[in-house]
């Protein structure tokens, strides 16, 4: 295992052009997990599957969320794969408000899945429930490597894509999210940004 210490590395814009990393191609999920009564879900573009034998999954989520303190306490979250045609509305309650102050589930068709954690019955391809195996600090987000524990194909369509959302919908970055400060109309151009 290769594991180095130390600060990360910073951001040297004279040798890394933020336009490649633009091109790595993201979906984009809602992630949730609970702690008893306690629900939230967060709006992420980086889930993995890292390992067919066994079958596992990573997802990084911000450290600030709710989320991320509900997968740390539970040590299970779950995936929704959306759908091209999730609307703006739906994309903002998950991905630009705060579980803390906004119960997100309120207006949103759910039900529990195996781990306890919300599966949304809406907008939604296919659901993945998880359970953490590991937990690796990545600065900013933490990326959880986890056992798929159930799964289910919900409908067929074509998934929402991190391009499709920015380019077709007109769609904006979060602050929690990874790519957060990045302008990607640079980096669509190949600009540094």
């Amino acid at each position: 295992m290769i594991e180095q210490a130390g600060p990360h590395c910073p951001i040297d814009t004279g040798r890394i052009d933020l336009g490649a990393l633009s091109a790595i191609t993201y979906g984009l999920y809602v992630v949730t997990s609970h702690d008893g009564e306690r629900k939230n879900g967060a709006l992420v573009n980086t889930v993995v599957q890292v390992a067919g034998q066994p079958c596992q999954v990573s997802v990084s989520v911000n450290k600030a969320s709710l989320t991320h303190e509900l997968i740390m306490t539970s040590g299970v979250f779950a995936v929704s794969v959306l759908e091209q045609d999730t609307p703006l509305e739906f994309i903002g309650r998950f991905g630009f408000r705060t579980g803390r102050n906004y119960d997100k589930f309120s207006k949103t068709r759910f039900h529990d899945g195996a781990t306890g954690c919300p599966l949304l019955d809406e907008h939604t391809l296919a659901h993945v429930e998880a359970r953490v195996r590991t937990a690796v600090d990545c600065g900013s987000h933490t990326t959880f490597i986890a056992d798929v524990v159930a799964s289910a194909k919900v409908k067929p369509g074509a998934p929402l894509t991190y391009e499709y959302y920015h380019k077709v919908k007109g769609g904006k970055t979060g602050k929690g999210a990874p790519t957060y400060g990045m302008d990607m109309s640079k980096c669509d151009k190949g600009v540094k940004a």
